[in-house]
């Protein structure tokens, strides 16, 4: 398996426990509702139901975002290579190595420090498109194109 191949296993894999894990809060929240009705009336009781019902509505709304994250990573095959920058590229340069997909931070694989970065962040818009040897400035940091995998 290529290092980029890892590193898209590696952040499929983040993305997945975040769902499992959202999935699973949804479940324990509706089963504290469901407890909550059984509980006495009142201003109090209506007030716990309230609060319940914003956070599973959060939860859900993070829930979303996850899954479209999922999905934008499913679209993304480790085993296509480019010789510009695109949405899936595994990028060396000059100050690292990121990962053009979505944002999930930094994560160590196979002992290199990759960064997940969005095609739609500031650096990210910037590397779009460019080829090895290209140089780009994103808040006074010069990054150098060495590799595009």
């Amino acid at each position: 398996m290529t290092l980029k191949e890892k590193i898209h296993v590696h952040y499929t894999r983040i993305v997945n426990d975040k769902i499992q894990l959202l999935q699973q809060v949804l479940a324990d929240l509706k089963e504290s509702g469901s407890n909550e009705t059984k509980s006495t009336a009142g201003d109090k009781h209506e007030t716990a139901l309230a609060m319940l019902q914003i956070e599973q509505a959060n939860t859900r709304e993070q829930l979303k975002d996850v899954v479209a994250q999922k999905n934008a990573l499913e679209k993304i095959n480790p085993a296509i290579a480019a010789n510009k920058i695109v949405n899936g590229s595994l990028v060396k340069t000059n100050r690292g190595y990121f990962f053009v997909s979505i944002a999930l931070g930094k994560a160590l694989v196979d002992g290199i420090t990759v960064m997940a970065v969005s095609p739609q962040s500031p650096l990210g818009v910037k590397l779009m498109g460019l080829i090895v040897g290209d140089t780009v400035t994103v808040n006074a940091h010069h990054y150098t194109i060495e590799n595009i995998v």
